[in-house]
């Protein structure tokens, strides 16, 4: 199909380059955090496993690009490279162009510049992709590498990256320095079916298309979704064929390729013949509450509905006299989170806008009186996936029906009059 046809001013899916979105989902939040606290910790050295069109590069990418200027970063390709290869691709990453042919010679070079670094900026971050590849002497130099230290902390920061699980390479004795340092085993895992209707319905908007449920309706995204396991490079490929072979729209079902799928790089597969969401059922928002910058609650939203406010029989009770008897309530419904006020006194405000009512996305920030409600769910559903009102309709109402029965002993209404007793915030 062409393009234009489908509304789309460039290919959503290109099979090479740079991609035209970046997309987020659960496990990719928490490998960026997992690299982060790698560049933070002292001895910072982690292994980062997922098969072959996991995202591994595309995570590596954004990472890299999100680093201070003051963080030489040097990613490196070890397939097939021996010791002098290794150390002159190291090097070259850093900005070196020399004519060095010694091994000894270009690893007295790279310690020197790990060690200045690291006394006079931070410690450079070395990214070793397909490290499972590097001949044995590479991987020898890569623990001598691991044990240099200036003033009790590593000078290299390493993050070591393959498309199997590094458990036998790591196991082997010559390989004790970088074991030892390791702060982080991260395996990435596969997006769910929300997920990857929201990564490509996000690609397509960034190329262009405003309706993309209508290219990829629902039943298609969920083939795509089976059909791929949600490993994103897959999907990609998947939906750049789908779009290739339709003729009209929207895309049929039947146009979904089912290529041969990769296993994970985790060790237990003993759930491998399961849906992707019955292997990795999405975790509960988190609620962290805090007041003056000090965390006085941290809580799990386990239940599909959280009711916040002043009273003890709240889920999140808050003993403020700024805060309403029953001032707001959180309604869960599927990946989504909904946020709705009880006609408070003082206001619920999300990212410092007053609401009504609310989708609430991931590290969005509540503040109800002076206090703070952080919402994290890196599988939080975007808005535009969600039609509000039939959200509100199939299970707010529901929702306050119950609040309004288990409150009853109280024998006070669910939403507060504005008359109520309480003082007005100035501003």
């Amino acid at each position: 199909m062409d393009l234009g046809a489908a509304g789309l001013s460039e290919q959503p899916f290109p099979s090479h380059g740079r991609p035209l979105a970046i997309v987020s989902y659960a496990s990719k939040v928490a490998a960026l955090e997992m690299l982060r606290e790698t560049c933070a910790h002292r001895n910072g050295l982690s292994l980062l496993q997922g098969p072959s069109l996991s995202g591994k590069s595309t995570l590596i990418r954004t990472f890299v690009e999100s680093l201070p200027e003051s963080c030489s970063a040097a990613v490196i390709d070890g397939q097939g490279l021996n010791t002098t290869r290794l150390l002159k691709s190291i090097l070259q990453q850093f900005g070196y162009q020399l004519d060095l042919s010694s091994a000894n010679e270009l690893l007295g070079l790279v310690r020197i510049f790990a060690l200045q670094q690291a006394t006079s900026n931070e410690a450079p971050i070395l990214i070793i992709e397909n490290v499972h590849d590097l001949n044995p002497s590479a991987l020898r130099t890569l623990s001598e590498l691991a044990e240099l230290r200036v003033r009790g902390v590593s000078a290299l920061k390493m993050v070591l990256v393959s498309n199997r699980s590094l458990q036998s390479i790591m196991a082997a004795q010559a390989m004790a320095p970088i074991a030892k340092r390791v702060v982080h085993d991260f395996h990435l895992r596969p997006m769910n079916r929300e997920e990857t209707k929201h990564f490509l319905h996000s690609k397509l908007r960034a190329a262009g298309n405003d309706y993309p449920a209508f290219v990829f309706p629902d039943e298609v995204c969920r083939d795509m979704w089976r059909a791929s396991a949600g490993w994103p490079g897959i999907v990609d490929r998947i939906a750049l064929l789908a779009l290739a072979k339709t003729t009209t729209l929207p895309v049929a079902v039947t146009a979904i390729e089912h290529p041969a799928l990769p296993t994970g790089t985790w060790a237990d597969h003993q759930q491998a013949d399961l849906e992707p969401d019955e292997i990795i059922p999405p975790d509960p928002p988190r609620l962290i509450v805090t007041n003056n910058g000090s965390v006085i609650n941290d809580l799990t939203m386990e239940k599909p509905r959280a009711l916040v406010g002043r009273s003890e029989h709240n889920d999140i009770a808050i003993n403020s006299r700024f805060v309403s008897r029953h001032h707001a309530l959180l309604v869960r419904h599927g990946l989504a989170t909904f946020l709705m006020d009880l006609n408070s006194t003082n206001g619920t405000f999300v990212n410092s806008i007053r609401v009504s009512n609310h989708v609430l996305m991931h590290d969005d920030i509540i503040t109800i009186g002076h206090h703070r409600i952080k919402f994290h769910d890196p599988c939080a559903t975007s808005s535009r996936e969600i039609d509000v009102a039939d959200f509100a309709d199939t299970a707010i109402m529901k929702t306050l029906d119950d609040m309004r029965n288990l409150l009853a002993q109280e024998n006070t209404a669910l939403l507060p009059a504005m008359t109520e007793d309480l003082p007005t915030i100035q501003t």
